[in-house]
């Protein structure tokens, strides 16, 4: 190709470019032309188009997302919050932990297994970018209906994806989701989150300041895979022809990512660094131009020098690339060397690629010719900001008019327990062992609870038992039917997830998965998720802490239902003393915590016996989760229950189906007066937990709900070997988990 230096794109303005094959729009172009007084050159060109995609700038979600800024709670507890490569938060004795989700979804969708592996090594670097070791990772997955051949495809492939990548790099996989439904046909969700640790004094941030420090690239080689993977791919809808596109998709190498973190984390040990920043999204014109805008100068890198696997890329391919395993830092002269030498020790090849200026320009050089002069600031932080159309669609109204209340309802005792082994082994409540047995829940020995627990938790000292709880949730039917309750909805599962267990919840990071920003009533899903998350996050005081935004989920016109996946990280001072689901003891009481209504829209009894979507979601009392909260964290620490579970999809027998094949013992039920069988049974109200009370603790325990105010109505016993509801029905656990357990395998293996 034809250098095109600064100097030749002044030279020739009128010069054709070839703005919109990149995803760029007209006005967009005409602006960069404005910023710079001139044509882009080839390489600014990109570097504009991958920062300016949606996936990176969040042009059409940045109004809304200052909300969770504007309406963040106070909170003592948070020491970094939106705008880094990840949140952190204090959880005591000196320890700091950072958490993140992200969105691997449209590449997972075309390249199954990489997609999905560098979704975990991508997440794993914006954690270890912030200072910390990471410790555990969780993968919140949608699919398309379980019997589709292309679900049959996708959905191997990701989970291979997801466990190869993570057990090879030794993180236990302690939770997350697998929903399926027939919308994520065409555009499965492949969202990842990591946890790190680290101390207060170990927090790092990406910023490049100090005239004369040298910017190390070191990690792999850069090649041609994953070139565009943001602007091409997450940043517009896929076609009905279904999956294309395979070389935007990144390729990983895990070892070699085991290798870097150990590497970064001996050289933040010896103080070496003054930024960094990981190469994912956009890889090296993200890195460049987000170190130089948070910092204090400009920065001049030298090109060529960039290590490469392919000699034949041209400079805009290397800096579109999004080859894995990569980070960037910013290092004082007096240490390059032995920044190095470490590199070295660990086999990590790294570069000295450029280095701060006094300046205020991002300048890149190829062989001697500038071929960018930009101002960091307009490529990283000052692109487009959208004011998008939106508006509630025309079919809300008749979706929440379709009551789910008013289905037809088991009209006998038989009825009833059909229904209730249906909904047990539908896909969505079966079990998920035969996915997540192929992760490693327990490397590292420090998993305390793990899938299919409430929360995932991990031991964070191994002296005093402090521990971190985290729990993903999200459900795109409740969302579908109303966008603000489902954002809260799925706030307030993941806020009683983490509680269930008898951690405190402290923070919140957040995937948003949405259909396309130009359609408005997808844009209007998406503000009322915003709003209600905003909104829910104030009232429980857990700020949210960063996240990510995955737009254009569509195929053609049908796009998912908005799924707003939240993730709330909490803390508990001994984890000796957590709350597990499981019934261990045969004799003890259990309590229903809460209030049960009749409040079936969106239930999973309505999507197992009926497959309806239709009415409104449960209502949210976001006070009662805070009081739920409360009482279940004492009730841990005092030893006053020794299980609990959470309601929520498939209502209480799904709970208590649960809780008794994983402890081995079957329940005894009795319907509260006053509550119709089929209510107390399937209604998915929220606020509601069941709990098992050792006899010499009922007492004790019932005290304190009653002097608090909150519902425990007493349900049955921990007894026998099936799950009997008093005057209904008897089912053995043995049918119980053949219902439960054979679903998955039946539709997978």
């Amino acid at each position: 190709m034809t250098l095109d230096s600064v100097k030749h794109a002044t030279e020739t303005p009128d010069a054709e470019q070839p703005w919109a094959e990149l995803g760029l729009k007209q006005d967009e172009y005409e602006r960069i032309r404005e910023i710079l007084g001139r044509r882009p050159t080839g390489a600014e060109l990109a570097m504009y188009s991958v920062m300016w995609s949606e996936h990176c700038s969040y042009k059409s979600s940045k109004i809304h997302l200052r909300q969770f800024g504007e309406k963040a709670p106070a909170n003592d507890a948070l020491l970094v919050g939106i705008g880094e490569n990840a949140g952190v938060v204090d959880v005591g004795q000196g320890y700091a932990v950072t958490f993140k989700v992200e969105s691997h979804n449209h590449p997972s969708y075309i390249e199954p297994y990489q997609g999905a592996a560098t979704g975990v090594g991508g997440i794993v670097r914006d954690i270890l970018a912030m200072g910390a070791r990471p410790v555990a990772v969780m993968d919140p997955l949608r699919f398309g209906a379980p019997d589709h051949p292309d679900t049959k495809r996708v959905l191997p492939g990701v989970v291979a994806g997801v466990g190869g990548y993570g057990n090879c790099l030794g993180l236990p996989n302690i939770g997350g989701e697998v929903v399926f439904d027939p919308c994520y046909q065409g555009n499965p969700l492949v969202n990842a989150l990591c946890i790190g640790v680290m101390k207060h004094e170990d927090i790092h941030l990406a910023k490049a300041s100090g005239a004369g420090n040298k910017v190390i690239l070191y990690g792999a080689r850069t090649g041609g895979d994953g070139i565009g993977g943001v602007s091409v791919l997450a940043s517009e809808t896929f076609s009905d022809s279904g999956p294309a596109k395979r070389p935007a998709v990144q390729v990983g190498d895990p070892f070699q990512e085991k290798l870097l973190i150990e590497c970064t984390l001996e050289i933040f040990k010896e103080k070496l660094v003054a930024g960094i920043q990981d190469l994912g999204g956009a890889g090296l014109s993200c890195a460049t131009s987000e170190l130089a805008s948070a910092g204090s100068g400009g920065m001049r890198v030298d090109l060529e020098t960039v290590p490469l696997r392919d000699a034949t890329l041209s400079p805009e391919e290397i800096l579109m690339s999004e080859s894995q395993e990569r980070m960037c830092a910013i290092v004082e002269p007096q240490h390059v060397d032995r920044f190095l030498e470490i590199c070295e020790k660990w086999d990590v090849i790294a570069t000295v690629i450029g280095e701060v200026t006094d300046g205020d320009r991002l300048e890149i050089f190829w062989h001697g010719e500038q071929i960018v002069d930009v101002p960091p600031r307009t490529v990283a932080h000052e692109g487009p900001v959208y004011e998008r159309p939106y508006a509630r669609p025309a079919w809300q109204d008749a979706l929440q008019a379709d009551d789910a209340n008013k289905l037809p309802r088991p009209q006998t005792a038989k009825e009833l327990r059909e229904q209730v082994l249906t909904v047990v082994a539908h896909p969505n409540q079966a079990s998920k062992a035969w996915i997540t047995d192929q992760y490693d829940r327990f490397v590292q020995g420090n998993t305390v609870l793990a899938q299919p627990e409430d929360s995932g938790m991990i031991r964070i000292d191994e002296e005093t038992n402090l521990g971190v709880a985290v729990a993903t949730d999200g459900n795109g039917r409740y969302a579908k039917l109303d966008p603000y309750t489902g954002a809260q909805l799925a706030l307030a599962e993941a806020y009683r997830n983490v509680a269930t267990s008898g951690a405190k919840p402290l923070a919140v990071s957040d995937c948003l998965n949405f259909g396309s920003p130009e359609d408005p009533a997808a844009m209007w899903q998406f503000a009322e998720a915003c709003r209600g998350l905003a909104d829910g996050c104030l009232e429980l005081g857990t700020p949210v802490t960063g996240g990510n935004v995955s737009l254009y989920n569509q195929t053609g016109d049908v796009a998912i239902h908005p799924t707003p996946v939240v993730a709330v990280l909490g803390v508990i001072d001994d984890v000796t003393r957590r709350t597990p689901v499981a019934f261990k003891d045969q004799g003890q009481l259990l309590y229903l915590l809460g209030d049960t209504k009749e409040e079936l829209g969106g239930s999973a009894w309505s999507q197992a016996v009926h497959d309806h979507l239709g009415g409104l979601p449960p209502a949210v009392d976001l006070e009662r989760e805070k009081l739920l909260g409360e009482i279940l964290i004492s009730a841990s620490r005092d030893g006053m229950i020794d299980a609990a579970h959470d309601l929520s999809d498939g209502g209480l027998v799904q709970a208590v189906v649960e809780s008794c094949l994983r402890g081995g013992n079957g329940a005894r039920l009795v319907v509260p007066d006053g509550l119709d069988p089929f209510v107390f049974l399937f209604s998915e109200s929220t606020g509601r937990v069941v709990v098992s009370v050792p006899r010499s603790e009922e007492l004790r325990f019932t005290d304190m709900c009653g002097a608090r105010g909150l519902p425990a109505t007493r349900i049955g016993v921990v007894d026998g070997d099936a799950v009997e509801l008093q005057g209904q029905f008897s089912i053995s656990l043995d049918e119980l988990r053949t219902a439960h357990e054979g679903t998955i395998p039946a539709l997978l293996a």
